[in-house]
């Protein structure tokens, strides 16, 4: 067996301080954390084997006991990263990445049941680590339990070579997600002695996480795992998976161009071959993500979701004001006027007037500023519409927008000039110990971000989002009432669909109604 850890496990007690290490027994063995404040945290905890040599494109299995106490105050290495962002990406990445982060309040004991909120990570299924992700803050400043986890990025998480789905009774190459469940039952299984209630778990993404988590929320592998979901900026209806029959052509084509093409040698080539020539072939043959169409996503979740076919519990959803200002920033930062009319007429075809018409170049600062209102509306902003009004049909749904016209932007994202406030990931630096943010928070988006994890941490204990003191959030109906998050005025509004111009894009042939743009 390959090691745990990039450290061997620590087999003797821990040294005695002035403040006594918090340690806590969970199936695998002993575990000695660390305190940060008035928080505990225990990092880099395996909670499957490392998926090397003859389990890489297998399921995850067991994580290994060990004996004595393990130190677990290092965070393990990153997931080998598909398309690394050029931003602050993880500088220590490994095949041996299946690994969480645990966070709770100081002196907390097994006993204790608070709720838990299991955190998965962004990143277009790619890339990314939920190192970046601390809990500590939203641990000590809510009462509850946050775990954060890493899983299989790229082609190594996400490859349906039938040549290799026929290796597991689920007949799934979505080894990402197999992942991500097999975490949620290591939670489930060993959340008590930390302190967490494995009654109350909370799945918790943002982006590809999102998209995660409407897949958990449709598979049979997490049915009664897990208690709410909080779904931010991923809606199930625009991250739709793709048909096993359409990854199995991308396996095949990316497997060729990886130096694997003989579909009967192809599963062994594919296990032998260097990390570095699958990271290689994945820039010019991406993975889609996990598909749907076998035994651990049987149905497209969006469609399993609207059929009430899925794994029923309260809902929190929501999406930032101005999404797609990320992606054309990264993109088309300073498209001229004629260029954002070209780019409308080569997408729209035959609605491409009736876009212009409403996203009139001249009502914005810049035609970066027409083309971002364009890609919010059309993809993230309505089809969150639309993904929430299929849950609230259903389940309790609260629905939120983030808007904050100051909120820092991913650390070196920022284009001169550009003005990047509620994009694409804006959110996240204020309900996480965040590392990749491009600057600190003032004292009022401070403010903001604690009253923003009281609240989902609230839902996580009760399934209802309200805290004392603070703007009522009613649960989504027929008016369609979004929560506004802004660090002066938090409201109700029933304006969103408005703002967004959803009826129409609701109302286009799916060429038009985007799907979520790309970095």
């Amino acid at each position: 067996m390959a090691t745990l850890f990039a450290k061997p496990a620590t087999a003797t007690q821990p040294q005695a301080t002035a403040t006594a290490r918090p340690v806590v027994t969970i199936g695998q063995g002993r575990l000695a954390g660390e305190t940060d404040g008035r928080a505990e945290q225990f990092l880099g905890v395996p909670y499957a084997a490392p998926p090397v040599g003859h389990l890489r494109f297998q399921p995850p299995q067991h994580a290994a006991h060990w004996s004595g106490t393990r130190d677990a105050t290092q965070q393990a290495h990153a997931c080998l990263q598909f398309s690394p962002f050029g931003l602050r990406d993880p500088g220590a990445v490994s095949e041996d990445c299946l690994y969480l982060d645990v966070y709770r309040p100081r002196h907390t004991r097994p006993g204790d049941r608070l709720p838990v909120l299991l955190w998965i990570h962004g990143g277009g299924y790619s890339q990314g680590t939920g190192t970046q992700f601390g809990g500590r803050t939203m641990a000590e400043l809510t009462s509850s339990v946050v775990v954060s986890i890493n899983y299989r990025l790229g082609q190594l998480g996400y490859l349906a070579a039938p040549e290799l789905a026929r290796d597991n009774a689920l007949g799934s190459g979505s080894y990402g997600l197999m992942d991500q469940v097999a975490a949620l039952k290591w939670t489930r299984g060993n959340i008590a002695a930390f302190g967490g209630d494995p009654a109350r778990i909370t799945l918790w993404g943002q982006s590809a996480g999102s998209g995660s988590i409407c897949a958990m929320l449709t598979s049979p592998q997490a049915a009664r795992l897990f208690s709410r979901a909080v779904l931010q900026s991923g809606p199930c209806t625009l991250l739709r998976a793709p048909s096993a029959s359409r990854a199995a052509d991308e396996a095949r084509d990316f497997s060729a161009a990886a130096g694997c093409p003989d579909s009967a040698t192809r599963a062994a080539c594919l296990r032998r071959a260097p990390a570095a020539d699958l990271i290689a072939a994945a820039r010019t043959h991406p993975t889609s993500g996990p598909a749907f169409g076998d035994g651990l996503l049987p149905t497209q979740p969006s469609e399993a979701i609207a059929a009430g076919s899925w794994n029923k519990v309260p809902i929190l959803i929501g999406s930032t004001r101005a999404e797609a200002r990320f992606f054309v920033a990264l993109t088309q930062p300073y498209l001229t006027a004629q260029e954002y009319t070209d780019r409308i007429n080569a997408t729209h075809g035959q609605a491409a007037p009736q876009v212009l018409a409403r996203y009139p170049v001249a009502a914005y600062p810049t035609p970066y500023d027409a083309l971002s209102a364009v890609l919010t509306d059309s993809t993230f902003a309505c089809h969150t519409l639309t993904t929430a009004r299929t849950f609230a049909s259903q389940v309790p749904t609260y629905v939120y927008e983030f808007d904050d016209p100051n909120s820092p932007t991913l650390h070196g994202a920022q284009v001169p000039g550009v003005d990047m406030a509620n994009a694409h990931s804006a959110e996240l630096a204020y309900l996480h110990d965040f590392t990749m943010a491009d600057r600190p928070l003032t004292p009022d988006q401070t403010r903001l971000a604690d009253r923003m994890k009281r609240r989902w941490a609230a839902f996580a204990r009760t399934a209802d989002p309200d805290i004392p003191g603070d703007t009522r959030w009613p649960p989504a109906d027929s008016r369609y009432q979004v929560l506004t998050l802004n660090p002066e005025n938090t409201r109700t509004s029933t304006a969103f669909a408005a703002d967004h111009q959803c009826d129409f894009w609701i109302g286009q042939s799916p060429s038009t109604a985007r799907r979520a743009p790309e970095a």
